[in-house]
């Protein structure tokens, strides 16, 4: 008779998984805040398919729009390049934001992929870029719903908030904090979404005005701009 074969009693595997933390983390929600600067500004996020999406968005708008912020869910070695072939496409100026730098109007800033971006407000300069390279939110840097609070906080009723394709739900927290503070907010919808996930989540946090087709919104960020001038 055989000697039985040693039972032994292997560990169970465990699987470590980032927290995900929301942007209070970051930065700290100011509800009820009047904007601190009468400048107007748009903020924009995306992430699955947001490349293309970006490009449609930003490559028919003219001359004469506010600054626009954006938080596109990218590895930091692609948002520099990206940025740049963007500039090369638009006739709007489109770079990688930077460091405490003064927002100027017809230019595009692109989160760089290291750091979450933020709107400030400096008396001296007017909007200013800010770059936090703080914990992911959302398990995500730079997250939207970082630069959603920081616009909502800062810029309030002066804003147009728009969130574009992507999974998960990023950026539905702070659109809602968003509408709150007076902005206005347009969603893309699940037919021209590639992944319609922070979008309807969006929607179903009830942050949004409208839901449009990707095709629709550049006009209708155009009247937008038009028919919100600043307010104190």
């Amino acid at each position: 008779m055989g000697i039985p074969p040693k039972v032994v009693n292997a560990k169970p595997t465990t699987i470590d998984v980032a927290p995900s933390h929301s942007a209070d983390i970051i930065l700290a929600r100011q509800p009820g805040r009047a904007p601190l600067l009468r400048q107007s500004v748009i903020v924009i996020g995306s992430s699955t398919g947001g490349t293309e999406a970006l490009r449609a968005l930003l490559t028919v708008l003219p001359e004469g729009m506010p600054p626009i912020l954006v938080a596109q869910h990218m590895p930091e070695m692609f948002t520099k390049s990206f940025a740049a072939r963007l500039d090369s496409l638009c006739k709007l100026r489109v770079k990688e934001a930077e460091d405490n730098e003064r927002l100027q109007a017809n230019t595009v800033y692109i989160a760089p992929g290291h750091s979450h971006l933020l709107l400030q407000a400096v008396p001296a300069l007017g909007l200013v870029s800010s770059l936090n390279a703080g914990p992911p939110v959302n398990r995500h840097r730079p997250s939207v719903d970082v630069l959603f609070r920081s616009a909502a906080n800062v810029a309030g009723k002066n804003c147009i908030g728009i969130i574009l394709t992507g999974m998960g739900r990023d950026g539905a927290s702070g659109m809602l904090e968003l509408k709150q503070a007076g902005a206005y907010n347009i969603a893309q919808d699940e037919a021209s979404c590639v992944v319609f996930g922070m979008p309807k989540e969006a929607i179903a946090q009830g942050g949004t005005h409208e839901v449009l087709p990707l095709t629709s919104i550049a006009a209708r960020l155009q009247a937008l701009v038009q028919q919100r001038p600043p307010q104190s």
